[in-house]
């Protein structure tokens, strides 16, 4: 009975949600799509060619967007999920914690990234603190590849919960770039502890 309330409970707020209704009308899989969009009107990241890995990309909002504003650009998009084809993407199925999956993503690249994008999340317990703490360690690994992997004046997007690992992953980022940002986008629901760090520039 619990999960029932629950589902309908989401149903009515979908339904309410100005985003999901934009979505439709945009053509977006998802209103994550519109987080994005905000993250890059207030900090200027993607421009024509560039190079960008999509780390968690499915149902491929993020990608979508991205493949829209790119011209001779090039996406990678990864995720553990099938995803349906978005024009100008290289898609990789796997585990992005795996090291034959880096491998693969590295083995898809003819040159340094320009932007390394994650939207990754654990699947949620509700319990608020293991959420935070198991979607900081995915944060933290992408972090780390991301630095491995793009060009010097890259950039890193990530998905980052407010809780107890949200301090050690703005020192981790401040230690690897040189210009870290956090930022909420009207967009991310109000009951959410969602916020995006911005890295910009390798040390």
């Amino acid at each position: 009975m619990k999960k029932n309330k629950i589902s309908k409970n989401w149903v009515n707020k979908q339904r309410r949600d100005t985003y999901v209704r934009q979505s439709k009308v945009d053509g977006y899989r998802a209103r994550s799509a519109y987080k994005l969009i905000e993250i890059n009107e207030k900090f200027k990241i993607f421009k024509n060619g560039m190079c960008v890995v999509d780390i968690g990309a499915a149902p491929g909002s993020w990608s979508q967007y991205v493949s829209k504003i790119l011209k001779n650009g090039k996406i990678i998009s990864i995720d553990l999920k099938e995803m349906i084809n978005i024009e100008n993407t290289i898609q990789i199925k796997g585990d992005f914690t795996e090291t034959f999956t880096k491998n693969k993503i590295k083995e898809s690249l003819s040159k340094k990234p320009d932007v390394v994008i994650s939207d990754m999340a654990i699947n949620t317990t509700g319990i608020k603190d293991i959420d935070s703490i198991q979607t900081g360690e995915l944060c933290k690994e992408a972090m780390i590849f991301a630095k491995e992997i793009i060009n010097e004046k890259g950039f890193f997007i990530s998905k980052i919960f407010m809780g107890r690992t949200f301090n050690e992953i703005v020192a981790l980022a401040k230690k690897n770039f040189k210009e870290v940002k956090v930022f909420k986008p009207k967009s991310s629901r109000k009951d959410s502890k969602e916020s995006f760090i911005i890295c910009k520039n390798l040390r």
